[in-house]
């Protein structure tokens, strides 16, 4: 017997559609937990579930056209894929450090240290290699944004050993 040939078509490959699959399965349950969303009659056009019913439709409509895709061929595996650029773990690793110190010092050192290690960690793995004006800029930046919420906007993020200070 000799193997049959494929017919020249639509291709059916299964991981991708698993994927669009999986994305409206989760549109579904967006759309059903709305639905348990309590919701006041003195609203009179515009509810809280406004926006969860547009991301509920917006990941069912892209789960389906993702199904589509895969279905026709046209989104998976391609020769582009394996001219990929490997990956840079040292890169990687400085973007992980940088969040895992973030969340772990953030309640002892505060917004403000906390972000900045992060930021400089972040410019490290990006490339850069200046210490100095990545902890100045990420100092900069993180006390703007600790003082927006601080004081303009009255939410406390923490401080942490700044507390004195700010």
């Amino acid at each position: 017997m000799t193997p049959r040939a494929r017919a020249p078509g639509p291709s059916r490959n299964r991981g991708p559609a698993f994927v669009g699959a999986g994305i409206v399965l989760f549109g579904l349950v967006v759309l059903q937990q709305t639905t348990q969303i309590p919701v006041s009659p003195l609203y009179s056009k515009v509810s809280p579930t406004i926006f969860p019913y547009m991301v509920a439709a917006a990941l069912v409509a892209l789960g389906i056209a993702l199904i589509v895709q895969a279905w026709l061929g046209q989104w998976g595996e391609t020769d582009a894929d394996s001219d990929a650029t490997p990956v840079d773990w040292i890169s990687l690793g400085w973007l992980a450090l940088g969040l895992v110190l973030n969340v772990a010092l953030i309640d002892f050192l505060g917004f403000v240290i906390a972000s900045t290690i992060l930021f400089v960690c972040t410019a490290r793995a990006f490339g850069s290699r200046q210490w100095l004006r990545d902890t100045s800029i990420a100092l900069a930046l993180a006390l703007l944004a600790y003082l927006g919420f601080a004081k303009l906007l009255g939410i406390s993020i923490g401080a942490g050993i700044l507390e004195g200070i700010l």
